[in-house]
Protein backbone atom coordinates (compact mmCIF):
# COMPACT_ATOMS: atom_id res chain seq x y z
CA UNK A 1 0.00 0.00 0.00
CA UNK A 2 2.85 2.35 0.81
CA UNK A 3 4.44 1.77 -2.60
CA UNK A 4 1.17 2.61 -4.34
CA UNK A 5 0.72 5.75 -2.23
CA UNK A 6 4.20 7.03 -3.09
CA UNK A 7 3.76 6.16 -6.78
CA UNK A 8 0.36 7.84 -6.91
CA UNK A 9 1.68 11.07 -5.40
CA UNK A 10 4.62 11.01 -7.82
CA UNK A 11 2.40 10.45 -10.87
CA UNK A 12 0.02 13.24 -9.85
CA UNK A 13 2.96 15.59 -9.33
CA UNK A 14 3.57 15.40 -13.08
CA UNK A 15 0.79 17.98 -13.26
CA UNK A 16 3.41 20.53 -12.13
CA UNK A 17 4.94 20.16 -15.61
CA UNK A 18 1.64 20.86 -17.33
CA UNK A 19 -1.40 19.01 -18.62
CA UNK A 20 0.47 17.13 -21.37
CA UNK A 21 3.02 15.67 -18.94
CA UNK A 22 0.27 14.67 -16.49
CA UNK A 23 -1.85 13.02 -19.20
CA UNK A 24 1.15 11.13 -20.58
CA UNK A 25 1.91 9.81 -17.08
CA UNK A 26 -1.70 8.64 -16.71
CA UNK A 27 -1.66 6.92 -20.11
CA UNK A 28 1.66 5.22 -19.27
CA UNK A 29 -0.06 3.61 -16.29
CA UNK A 30 -3.12 2.69 -18.34
CA UNK A 31 -0.83 0.94 -20.85
CA UNK A 32 0.65 -1.43 -18.24
CA UNK A 33 0.05 -5.12 -19.06
CA UNK A 34 -2.42 -6.90 -16.77
CA UNK A 35 -3.43 -3.56 -15.27
CA UNK A 36 -6.87 -4.79 -14.06
CA UNK A 37 -5.23 -7.66 -12.16
CA UNK A 38 -2.60 -5.33 -10.70
CA UNK A 39 -5.28 -2.89 -9.55
CA UNK A 40 -7.60 -5.54 -8.11
CA UNK A 41 -5.12 -7.79 -6.30
CA UNK A 42 -2.23 -5.36 -5.81
CA UNK A 43 -4.22 -2.30 -4.74
CA UNK A 44 -7.92 -2.62 -4.08
CA UNK A 45 -8.09 -5.96 -2.23
CA UNK A 46 -5.24 -4.99 0.15
CA UNK A 47 -6.72 -1.49 0.47
CA UNK A 48 -10.17 -2.85 1.33
CA UNK A 49 -8.73 -5.26 3.90
CA UNK A 50 -6.54 -2.56 5.46
CA UNK A 51 -9.44 -0.08 5.53
CA UNK A 52 -11.96 -2.47 7.10
CA UNK A 53 -9.46 -3.81 9.63
CA UNK A 54 -8.28 -0.28 10.42
CA UNK A 55 -11.82 0.98 11.05
CA UNK A 56 -12.45 -1.97 13.39
CA UNK A 57 -9.26 -1.18 15.30
CA UNK A 58 -10.06 2.53 15.45
CA UNK A 59 -13.58 1.98 16.76
CA UNK A 60 -12.42 -0.56 19.34
CA UNK A 61 -9.40 1.46 20.48
CA UNK A 62 -9.16 2.50 24.12
CA UNK A 63 -6.80 5.48 24.27
CA UNK A 64 -5.34 6.40 27.64
CA UNK A 65 -3.71 9.74 26.87
CA UNK A 66 -5.52 11.37 29.79
CA UNK A 67 -3.81 9.05 32.25
CA UNK A 68 -0.50 8.62 30.41
CA UNK A 69 0.48 11.63 28.35
CA UNK A 70 3.44 10.00 26.61
CA UNK A 71 4.34 10.82 23.01
CA UNK A 72 3.72 7.26 21.81
CA UNK A 73 0.24 7.31 23.38
CA UNK A 74 -0.60 10.47 21.46
CA UNK A 75 0.85 8.96 18.28
CA UNK A 76 -1.36 5.90 18.83
CA UNK A 77 -4.44 8.14 18.97
CA UNK A 78 -3.28 10.12 15.94
CA UNK A 79 -2.63 6.90 14.02
CA UNK A 80 -6.20 5.72 14.57
CA UNK A 81 -7.68 9.18 13.88
CA UNK A 82 -5.60 9.76 10.75
CA UNK A 83 -6.65 6.31 9.52
CA UNK A 84 -10.33 7.28 9.68
CA UNK A 85 -9.65 10.57 7.89
CA UNK A 86 -7.56 8.79 5.25
CA UNK A 87 -10.35 6.22 4.80
CA UNK A 88 -12.89 8.97 4.06
CA UNK A 89 -10.47 10.83 1.79
CA UNK A 90 -9.41 7.79 -0.25
CA UNK A 91 -13.00 6.61 -0.57
CA UNK A 92 -14.09 9.98 -1.91
CA UNK A 93 -11.10 10.20 -4.25
CA UNK A 94 -11.82 6.73 -5.64
CA UNK A 95 -15.45 7.62 -6.24
CA UNK A 96 -14.57 10.92 -7.86
CA UNK A 97 -12.26 9.41 -10.48
CA UNK A 98 -11.86 5.62 -10.51
CA UNK A 99 -15.56 4.84 -10.07
CA UNK A 100 -16.47 7.55 -12.58
CA UNK A 101 -14.08 5.94 -15.07
CA UNK A 102 -15.26 2.36 -14.52
CA UNK A 103 -19.00 2.90 -14.28
CA UNK A 104 -19.68 6.13 -16.13
CA UNK A 105 -17.05 6.17 -18.88
CA UNK A 106 -14.91 9.06 -17.65
CA UNK A 107 -11.90 9.29 -19.96
CA UNK A 108 -8.36 9.23 -18.58
CA UNK A 109 -7.51 12.40 -20.48
CA UNK A 110 -10.29 14.17 -18.57
CA UNK A 111 -8.62 13.70 -15.17
CA UNK A 112 -6.53 16.87 -15.39
CA UNK A 113 -9.47 19.10 -16.27
CA UNK A 114 -11.67 17.51 -13.63
CA UNK A 115 -9.04 17.93 -10.91
CA UNK A 116 -8.46 21.54 -11.89
CA UNK A 117 -12.17 22.35 -11.93
CA UNK A 118 -12.98 20.55 -8.69
CA UNK A 119 -10.04 21.74 -6.59
CA UNK A 120 -10.25 25.34 -7.79
CA UNK A 121 -13.96 25.58 -7.03
CA UNK A 122 -15.06 27.68 -4.08
CA UNK A 123 -18.11 28.22 -1.91
CA UNK A 124 -18.39 31.55 -0.06
CA UNK A 125 -14.87 32.21 -1.39
CA UNK A 126 -13.39 29.15 0.35
CA UNK A 127 -11.86 26.22 -1.65
CA UNK A 128 -13.42 23.56 0.58
CA UNK A 129 -12.52 20.58 -1.60
CA UNK A 130 -8.89 21.68 -1.89
CA UNK A 131 -8.75 22.01 1.90
CA UNK A 132 -10.27 18.54 2.24
CA UNK A 133 -7.62 17.20 -0.11
CA UNK A 134 -4.83 18.86 1.89
CA UNK A 135 -6.18 17.37 5.12
CA UNK A 136 -6.55 13.99 3.41
CA UNK A 137 -2.99 14.03 2.07
CA UNK A 138 -1.70 15.09 5.50
CA UNK A 139 -3.61 12.32 7.27
CA UNK A 140 -2.53 9.67 4.76
CA UNK A 141 1.13 10.78 4.84
CA UNK A 142 1.19 10.71 8.64
CA UNK A 143 -0.65 7.38 8.80
CA UNK A 144 1.83 5.81 6.38
CA UNK A 145 4.97 7.24 7.99
CA UNK A 146 3.92 6.50 11.58
CA UNK A 147 2.68 3.07 10.56
CA UNK A 148 6.03 2.36 8.91
CA UNK A 149 7.78 3.22 12.19
CA UNK A 150 5.44 0.82 13.97
CA UNK A 151 6.20 -1.97 11.50
CA UNK A 152 9.95 -1.53 11.95
CA UNK A 153 9.48 -1.64 15.72
CA UNK A 154 7.04 -4.56 15.92
CA UNK A 155 9.00 -6.69 13.43
CA UNK A 156 12.18 -6.31 15.45
CA UNK A 157 14.07 -4.28 12.85
CA UNK A 158 14.69 -1.42 15.28
CA UNK A 159 15.54 -3.07 18.58
CA UNK A 160 17.58 -0.48 20.45
CA UNK A 161 16.39 2.93 21.62
CA UNK A 162 18.93 4.59 19.31
CA UNK A 163 17.65 2.65 16.30
CA UNK A 164 14.07 3.52 17.17
CA UNK A 165 14.97 7.18 17.47
CA UNK A 166 16.77 7.20 14.13
CA UNK A 167 13.88 5.41 12.42
CA UNK A 168 11.46 7.92 13.97
CA UNK A 169 13.41 10.81 12.42
CA UNK A 170 13.63 9.02 9.07
CA UNK A 171 9.92 8.17 9.00
CA UNK A 172 8.97 11.71 10.04
CA UNK A 173 11.13 13.13 7.24
CA UNK A 174 9.54 10.72 4.75
CA UNK A 175 6.04 11.66 5.87
CA UNK A 176 6.85 15.36 5.58
CA UNK A 177 8.31 14.95 2.08
CA UNK A 178 5.26 12.99 0.93
CA UNK A 179 2.91 15.61 2.34
CA UNK A 180 4.81 18.42 0.62
CA UNK A 181 4.76 16.50 -2.66
CA UNK A 182 1.00 15.97 -2.45
CA UNK A 183 0.25 19.45 -1.10
CA UNK A 184 2.24 21.04 -3.91
CA UNK A 185 0.10 19.19 -6.46
CA UNK A 186 -3.15 20.14 -4.71
CA UNK A 187 -2.04 23.77 -4.55
CA UNK A 188 -1.24 23.74 -8.26
CA UNK A 189 -4.62 22.31 -9.27
CA UNK A 190 -6.42 24.72 -6.94
CA UNK A 191 -4.57 27.95 -7.75
CA UNK A 192 -2.05 27.37 -10.55
CA UNK A 193 0.75 28.20 -8.08
CA UNK A 194 3.49 25.95 -6.71
CA UNK A 195 5.61 25.71 -3.58
CA UNK A 196 8.55 24.88 -5.81
CA UNK A 197 9.45 23.73 -9.38
CA UNK A 198 10.66 26.56 -11.56
CA UNK A 199 8.89 27.81 -14.66
CA UNK A 200 11.87 26.58 -16.71
CA UNK A 201 11.27 23.00 -15.59
CA UNK A 202 7.54 23.35 -16.24
CA UNK A 203 8.19 24.68 -19.75
CA UNK A 204 10.59 21.84 -20.54
CA UNK A 205 8.05 19.32 -19.34
CA UNK A 206 5.40 20.43 -21.84
CA UNK A 207 4.94 18.65 -25.11
CA UNK A 208 6.02 20.68 -28.18
CA UNK A 209 2.50 21.07 -29.54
Amino acid sequence: MGVFFVEHLWTNSKALQGEDAFTRAVFDIQALPYLPLIEIFGIFVPLAFHAIYGVVLALSAKPNVRAYRYARNWLYVLQRTSGLVAFAFIGYHLYEYRIQKWLFGMRSDAFYGALSAHLSGTAISVPWLALFYLIGVLATSFHFANGLWGVLFSWGVTVTRAAQRRSAYACAALGLLLFLLGANTVLYFATGSRFYVSNEIVTKGRAPF
